[in-house]
């Protein structure tokens, strides 16, 4: 009523001071509001920069060493018996929620702990030990829940079986992220599913502020927060010296020790950036995806690199665009370069994805941008062309057209897959393997906009689709026969890009569909088991893979 009569005496000159006055004191609220988002926004803005510097700072040997300095000082001022353990929160800066634990015992044991938070589900292994049986124990505790009060129980067995326990009760730190300590499930499991005790690692939940990778149970309940400096991990490897390797940027390959410290930290240096992909060899060297830099026709995404493990020396093996130089030649000059930010008027004609080294010295590659995956002899000498699988019209009017293997059967070939995987099998032929996919069923090329992608049945060419479907895909090759067949495959939700697939030692299939959000384990047969949904930083979560972490922080 207020109001109307305003409008309806504007000329009154007690009506007109009214208005003034509101008008003001919109104009001020709208100030503050203003100003107050713009205040929030420099907060938000510093501590992303100061959290940034601070990770910097730990992917440092001067960190790391002062951290084991600093550890080993107040161990040695610690009594550290079984009835008094040492623990410290986070020493080298690598897992946000974890403990160190310390302590000796007067007879040999085993150590296994139970994490109990209230509202969350118990978190139980055993821990791992040079021996079984120990009277020194030294491990990194995984599990806490974070800003909660946690209950760790230790169980301490000898070899007769005999078992004592003890308690510590820690409240868990703070994350440096953002990310939810319980994911939302959108398919729960029927109770006694055997979903194995893996833990899931969220490898590329990219972010425009810190990037992290993460550890889940299978309860989607959150047991690590790693930060990496920028970027993301691809996958963990783990070498014969006690090192789980992965990528903590796109310049930096390290090696973490099992209590967490960074024992090698590794720069490229300035000819190359690693993507999307790496794995080792037989020397424990790291083979990975890179992209030359500072190359004049901005070429990406089409290198093969090797780092030393021992000495950090980074040399060239592969450039397949002297490989595939006719295909190249005819491709569009386009597309982007995801792992670069800052790049422009890049060149991205093949895009591999995937790399898997294969016992004999060749390797197998997926290649997003011409949905073909590659065989490469002797990777590490002379590499030559093997073969290729996938559509061939792709490739027309190429010397490698002719390198196709043959279809064995009828079944749609791939649409930009991911996440390939080399599998070998006690009961197949010398020259037969199995791989499997993740075929995001996506049909585009920046690189061909002339090619017709409907010549593979059922591929969608739209990147945001209700009805399209992507695949778990598995294939027979015959290098023999020169052939390929499909011997299992089942819908899964769609993503054009990025995501993973992994056949894991339970029987089930771990799926990744990365723009949706969501990954969760299928039966053999398709049936969906258990799923959860990760909230977005930006676009997808690039891979999640599980690892049982057994002889590093488990037993």
């Amino acid at each position: 009523m207020f109001m109307k009569k305003l409008a309806i005496l504007p000329n009154h000159p007690r009506a007109r001071r009214w208005s003034a006055a509101l008008i003001a004191s919109a104009i001020a609220l709208g100030a503050c509001l203003l100003s107050y988002d713009n205040v929030e926004a420099q907060i938000r803005q510093n501590r992303i920069e100061r959290l940034n510097a601070r990770i910097e700072n730990v992917y440092t040997a001067d960190y790391q060493d002062m951290a084991d300095d600093n550890l080993k000082a107040e161990k040695s001022q610690a009594a550290a018996t079984e009835d008094d353990i040492f623990v410290k929160e986070n020493p080298y800066g690598t897992n946000t929620t974890s403990l160190y634990v310390y302590f000796t015992t007067d007879d040999a044991v085993s150590v296994s702990y139970t994490v109990h938070a209230d509202g969350y589900a118990d978190f139980t292994r055993t821990a791992y030990q040079e021996s079984q049986y120990q009277r020194t124990h030294e491990f990194q505790l995984l599990g806490l829940i974070p800003g909660k009060t946690n209950t760790i129980t230790l169980t301490l067995t000898n070899a007769d079986g005999d078992a004592r326990t003890h308690t510590i009760t820690h409240r868990g730190a703070s994350l440096l992220g953002n990310e939810e300590v319980q994911l939302e499930s959108t398919k729960t499991a029927e109770t006694g599913e055997n979903l194995g005790d893996g833990l899931y690692a969220i490898l590329g939940n990219d972010s425009d502020e810190q990037d992290f990778m993460f550890y889940y149970d299978t309860n989607g309940v959150l047991r690590g927060e790693i930060p990496v400096l920028y970027y993301r991990s691809h996958r963990l490897l783990f070498d014969d010296d006690g090192l789980m390797w992965f990528s903590a940027s796109t310049k930096h390959m390290v090696g973490m020790n099992r209590l967490g410290k960074l024992e090698k930290i590794y720069n490229l240096g300035s000819d190359y950036i690693l993507h999307h992909d790496y794995a080792l060899d037989d020397d424990g060297n790291i083979v990975m995806l890179a992209t030359e830099l500072n190359r004049s026709d901005n070429a990406v995404q089409d290198q093969v690199i090797k780092l030393d493990t021992t000495t950090g020396e980074v040399t060239g093996l592969l450039d397949f665009g002297e490989m595939f130089a006719d295909y190249k030649a005819s491709s569009t000059h386009a597309g982007t370069d995801e792992s670069d930010s800052n790049a422009k008027n890049r060149w991205d004609w093949l895009h591999c994805n995937t790399i898997q080294l294969l016992e004999d010295g060749s390797a197998l590659f997926s290649a997003r941008e011409t949905s073909t995956i590659i065989k490469v002899n002797d990777l590490e000498s002379k590499p030559t062309l093997a073969y290729m699988i996938g559509e061939a019209s792709v490739w027309a009017g190429t010397d490698e057209a002719d390198s196709f293997l043959t279809k064995s059967g009828s079944f749609p070939d791939t649409g930009g897959q991911h996440s390939i995987t080399y599998v070998t099998d006690d009961s197949l032929s010398d020259g037969q393997y199995y791989l499997y996919m993740f075929n995001n069923n996506f049909g585009t090329a920046l690189t061909r906009p002339e090619f017709d992608w409907s010549v593979i049945d059922g591929i969608s060419t739209e990147f945001s689709s209700d009805t399209a479907r992507s695949q778990y895909r598995k294939y027979l090759v015959d290098e023999n026969a020169g052939t390929y067949s499909e011997v299992s495959s089942f819908d899964v939700p769609y993503s054009p890009y990025v995501s993973s697939a992994q056949e894991l030692d339970n029987g089930n299939i771990l799926i990744d569909s990365g723009m949706k959000g969501l990954f969760g384990q299928y039966s053999s047969d398709g049936t969906l088991l258990s799923e959860f949904r990760m909230t977005l930083n930006t676009s997808y979560i690039y891979r999640v893979y599980s690892y049982d972490f057994q002889g590093f922080y488990f037993a």
